[in-house]
């Protein structure tokens, strides 16, 4: 080859690489929906986005270099969920972290192909989103938010911290199917001669109602049920009980941040750090079908000193050191 037909050569093949380069780039850029049931503006929502997202980049996926990130949020409006979750699937994502039943079930009623990994799900057999913990069998897998168990260590905590309660009302949303296991596994552990009841509400007058019954006679104590309503309502139910003077205990930590008297649950921001380790999984080839389904690893209880002497209440010492966290 003369050197002069060398030259030219050259010269087209540096034109033509960058183009070639970005080609590239842009086939391996992958999109990453995330439906939310929270909204923006709430300050756990970005605390456990933010663990999905460190997690996602320790794998080697960043936002705007091979990954998209699409972020949706649903502000615990079903209706929104519907309309977003649309949105989402329209944007042919390469997989989707989808938080708690409501968001799932509105991702699968708009496609039953996109692959969904899911967090804060109580019952994903019961509530039909899977075939079963080991073997999922179709587009979602993902972490339960606790094993029904965990329900009946709730009413164990409340009786250790409020030892005269004689009646214990289990406040679940009426719109969610697992709130009646949750009950049932309360029910297990009862002591003889405890009035339990359970409540089923809807929206906010409902809970306020509920709350302001139970308060009208003493002894009574209150659990809160794991469910998107409460998700997304934790200071104004946490603001009634104390109005009221009900103890309470509540399924997770950012309910004794915003008041309540104590809090057993899981880790949640260790559920989306683990959601992000499925969606790497995924979008190297695996099939949700074939991951099972886990459950959480990291529980913790949470005690707020200045609400439970604002109650009249004496934390225990065995119960104040089995405390991950202390608010005072």
């Amino acid at each position: 080859m003369r050197r002069r037909e060398f030259i030219t050569l050259l010269g087209a093949a540096a034109t033509v690489w960058p183009v070639v380069t970005r080609a590239q780039q842009a086939e391996h850029t992958r999109r990453i929906g995330v439906l939310m049931n929270l909204s923006e503006n709430d300050p756990d929502a970005q605390d456990v986005l933010t663990a999905f997202l460190k997690e996602l980049q320790r794998l080697g996926w960043s936002d705007g270099r091979n990954a998209r990130i699409e972020t949706r949020w649903g502000g615990g409006d079903r209706e929104r969920y519907r309309r977003l979750a649309a949105e989402l699937i329209g944007l042919v994502p390469d997989a989707v972290l989808a938080a708690t039943t409501d968001v799932v079930r509105a991702l699968q009623q708009a496609s039953q192909a996109t692959p969904i990994v899911f967090v804060g799900v109580i019952d994903p057999i019961g509530s039909g989103l899977i075939a079963s913990m080991a073997r999922p069998g179709g587009n979602a897998t993902g972490f339960t938010v606790f094993e029904y168990a965990i329900a009946a260590k709730w009413l164990e905590l409340l009786t250790e911290i409020a030892p005269s309660m004689t009646r214990v009302a289990v406040l679940r949303d009426a719109n969610v199917a697992s709130g009646i296991g949750q009950f049932a596994a309360v029910q297990t552990v009862a002591p003889v001669g405890m009035e339990l009841s359970a409540i089923g509400v809807r929206n906010a007058s409902e809970v306020e109602d509920a709350i302001a019954a139970l308060g009208r006679e003493p002894k009574g104590g209150l659990i809160i049920t794991a469910s998107g309503f409460g998700a997304n309502h934790p200071q104004m139910i946490t603001t009634l009980a104390a109005r009221h003077n009900v103890p309470a205990v509540y399924p997770f930590r950012y309910f004794a941040r915003a008041g309540g008297l104590i809090s057993y649950g899981p880790n949640y921001p260790d559920q989306y750090r683990r959601a992000g380790g499925y969606i790497d999984r995924v979008l190297k080839g695996e099939k949700p079908a074939d991951l099972p389904v886990q459950a959480p690893t990291k529980y913790e209880l949470v005690l707020n000193l200045k609400t439970a002497k604002a109650l009249g209440l004496e934390v225990p010492p065995t119960l104040l050191a089995r405390a991950d966290e202390v608010i005072e």
